[in-house]
């Protein structure tokens, strides 16, 4: 049984990456479907701004800490989650075993020379993986209907949404039942990552929670401000709920 935590009134399921793949794998074999939201302390942020988001990351199946600042709240508010599992990383373990199983995949999102840069890359890293089809991110919402059904007819096992928040949220939450997809995962900017784009952070810089900064020093005028924000906006979140939390918890430790 998954174990759940609640974070600032969302729920997260308590997972390691290597859970996460094999939950990906059993639903796909089974032919059920699942709907994968990761929060990151920026969405955390934006969810309590955007209700519709909210909506759409509560909706999903399984909820992810994307963000290491999310596990290192989630330790000092004793409710521990196992590891990070960052979207990009669950992305490329399950084209990984897509190609090892033989389950199709569907790409959507991004601008059309970056997603055909992709599939290219992608060619070359997977040879084996079957691609059901691919269209880039730029569609008005009235087209969403036809983007859902041409996704449906491709039968495809997979999808993954390279688009911006809310944008991947409420696609899924509006058509990832009329994709008729098994698994469907929002994977954000790592579109561009994979097509070489931009650039991801060294290791170093994600286990010590610097993966916004590395991301911040590349676009500094586009992220800086944003990331600022978000991140100040975070460590008060997590101040008010440590300082709320802080008497039940001396009360227990005198109780027990």
């Amino acid at each position: 049984m998954t174990v759940r935590q609640n974070l600032f009134g969302v729920t997260i399921d308590a997972l390691t990456m290597d859970q996460t793949v094999a939950r990906c794998l059993a639903t796909v074999r089974a032919g059920e479907r699942l709907e994968i939201g990761v929060v990151n302390a920026a969405k955390l942020v934006n969810m309590r701004r955007d209700p519709a988001l909210a909506r759409a990351v509560a909706g999903c199946d399984l909820v992810l800490a994307d963000g290491q600042a999310v596990v290192w709240a989630g330790r000092l508010l004793r409710r521990p989650l196992p590891e990070r599992v960052a979207g990009i990383d669950l992305f490329m373990r399950l084209l990984a075993e897509a190609e090892r199983e033989g389950l199709s995949v569907y790409f959507l999102g991004a601008r059309q020379e970056v997603l055909e840069r992709m599939l290219r890359r992608v060619a070359v890293r997977f040879p084996g993986l079957r691609v059901a089809g691919s269209r880039n991110g730029y569609f008005d919402d009235g087209e969403q209907p036809a983007v859902a059904d041409a996704i449906a007819e491709s039968g495809a096992d997979m999808l993954f949404l390279g688009m911006t928040s809310p944008k991947k949220e409420i696609f899924t939450a509006g058509y990832g039942d009329r994709s008729k997809v098994a698994l469907v995962h929002g994977v954000g900017g790592s579109f561009d990552i994979l097509a070489g784009i931009t650039r991801r952070a060294p290791e170093r810089w994600q286990r010590l929670g610097l993966e916004w900064l590395y991301r911040t020093l590349q676009e500094p005028r586009r992220l800086g401000r944003r990331y600022l924000t978000t991140n100040v906006s975070f460590a008060l979140m997590t101040g008010r709920e440590l300082l709320r939390r802080t008497p039940s918890i001396s009360t227990a430790s005198r109780e027990s």
